[in-house]
């Protein structure tokens, strides 16, 4: 049973950081992808950012340059550190995670990822 657990929300002003953290349980891949997604009030789901194992990152436009998806060692915990935070980033954050490879489309098709965690709410005030 894969289990996928996000921590590391709050409130912060526009200018801050924030890093949330993705701790996945059952799952121990040799090769994996993973994603941070966002869903602000009223707004659908988006992709954010993705990671292949060893592999390359893809970033939505409009977090390209403030947003940093990575990954520890071991393979079991997922970041997100975001600096600059605006406004608009304010949305509650799910981590997603499959086996295999990123298809380079991964951001665009929630329906493919088939383990996400509960969220975590990002509060950024002006």
């Amino acid at each position: 049973q894969v289990q996928l657990v996000e921590s590391g929300g709050g409130s912060v002003q526009a200018g801050g950081s924030l890093t949330l953290s993705c701790s996945a349980f059952g799952y121990s891949p040799s090769s994996d992808c993973m994603g941070w997604f966002r869903q602000a009030p009223g707004k659908e789901r988006e992709g954010v950012a993705s990671l292949q194992t060893e592999g390359p990152t893809t970033y939505a436009d409009f977090v390209k340059g403030r947003f940093t998806i990575s990954q520890d060692n071991a393979r079991v915990t997922l970041y997100l550190q975001m600096n600059n935070l605006k406004p608009e980033d304010t949305a509650v954050y799910y981590c997603a995670a499959m086996y295999g490879s990123c298809p380079t489309w991964a951001l665009l098709h929630l329906n493919i990822w088939p383990y996400w965690g509960q969220g975590t709410q990002v509060t950024v005030s002006s």
